[in-house]
């Protein structure tokens, strides 16, 4: 049996919406029919499009491995190489333990990583490869969206049947492979390495170089290489420190690899970029900004004081996409069940996120609408955050 995934309410399929567009999953005198499972890969455009802008989050780990390896399928088809999927490794309860480490989220997430790879490696060959639009002729990523699965810019994409999952070096990896059974090869076609890679000549337990590399930031001077026959590289674990490590690995790719960001927390590792030590603020710019967030699921918590009983209101809610679907903000109703808020094409701000869910909550009555002055000082002048804003030298991908 699947282990229940309790740090999401609890919604199985994209459903229809009462007045509060609310999820709903009880039926009705129409003839339309609700809670069918959602359309194939193959499906048109149009079908894709609507089913995605209005899934809903998963029920467990079982059902968020499906939906996230097919999104993941979806945006390669669609020629994007460098993809994210970000979601919490752990239940909620779970990682709020005081006994719960950071050994224990990287053997959650290399677990995940596994199950995501075996998607892909389990593929037959009829499946492996499809004619889909390719993204790097179409000229904005609204115009891919539009056009997906379409004839226009279209070309055969192979998708990977062999799949790498990425340590950052090579003590993450001894560590991964104890955890395993002390095997490399957890599934045909899936394979377990690290990033950083030294001579197999070189017995020395403890290599000083590749430890001032990595924390500098710097190149690895040829250490980093790619794996003969490996289709997709799925990271795990990695810190701000060792994301330009990702990125040489990138530069030597052909331009059929995929590169996949698996929960390494790209925005709070976007957030240490430019301070001492760290990669310049400039790396976002050049490479982040690149990657698409093809399912993407951060849960946010929230505390609100009211002039009024309760004096003190509780919120949650989350940010939810699943490609190639909107990004949609989603207010935890505490029975079970999310409320769709709204839907954005463009990633919202996570200040803008929060004002969502304080806006729904204050259209029903349940806080307050305060004046202009007092509004200003819980907010202050500034809602996003330097990487957030727009930027002349970057790229959307990361936000559409």
């Amino acid at each position: 049996m699947p282990t229940t995934c309790r740090s999401f309410s609890t919604i199985m399929v994209p459903a229809r919406y009462n007045n509060n567009k609310e999820f709903l999953t009880s039926s009705s005198s129409s003839s339309q029919l609700y809670n069918v499972p959602p359309p194939g890969i193959d499906a048109d455009a149009s079908t894709l499009k609507e089913a995605s802008d209005r899934e809903s989050p998963p029920s467990s780990f079982y059902e968020l491995q499906i939906n996230s390896a097919r999104a993941a399928e979806l945006a390669i088809r669609d020629g994007y190489r460098l993809i994210e999927v970000e979601f919490p490794p752990l239940p909620a309860q779970v990682l709020e333990m005081d006994d719960v480490s950071a050994y224990d989220v990287a053997e959650a997430n290399l677990k995940l990583a596994i199950d995501f790879a075996k998607s892909f490696a389990a593929k037959t060959n009829t499946e492996s490869s499809s004619t889909v639009v390719d993204s790097t002729t179409a000229s904005t990523d609204s115009e891919l969206d539009s056009n997906y699965s379409s004839n226009n810019n279209a070309k055969i994409v192979k998708l990977p049947r062999k799949v790498a999952i990425m340590l950052p070096d090579e003590s993450e990896y001894k560590i991964a492979i104890e955890n395993l059974g002390n095997t490399a090869n957890p599934y045909p076609g899936v394979t377990v390495s690290a990033l950083r890679r030294s001579d197999p000549r070189d017995e020395r337990f403890f290599k000083p170089e590749q430890v001032f590399m990595s924390l500098m930031g710097n190149k690895s001077g040829g250490i980093i290489q790619p794996i003969d026959g490996v289709d997709m590289y799925v990271c795990i674990v990695a810190s701000a420190q060792e994301l330009p490590d990702i990125e040489e690995l990138y530069d030597l790719l052909g331009d059929d690899k995929i590169i996949c960001f698996y929960n390494l927390k790209l925005d709070v590792l976007r957030g240490d970029l430019g301070a001492p030590a760290f990669p310049p603020r400039e790396f976002q710019d050049r490479f982040l900004s690149k990657v698409k967030p093809v399912y993407y699921l951060r849960t946010r918590q929230y505390s609100r004081s009211t002039a009024q009983p309760p004096f003190m209101v509780n919120y949650q809610g989350c940010l939810f996409r699943s490609y190639p679907g909107q990004f949609q903000t989603l207010l935890d109703t505490g029975t079970g069940k999310y409320r769709r808020v709204k839907g954005n094409d463009v990633r919202p701000a996570l200040g803008e996120f929060k004002e969502e869910l304080t806006d729904a909550l204050r259209d029903e009555g349940i806080i307050q609408k305060e004046g202009n002055v007092l509004n200003f000082l819980r907010t202050g002048y500034k809602t996003t955050t330097w990487w957030e804003e727009e930027r002349d030298d970057a790229s959307d991908s990361w936000k559409t």
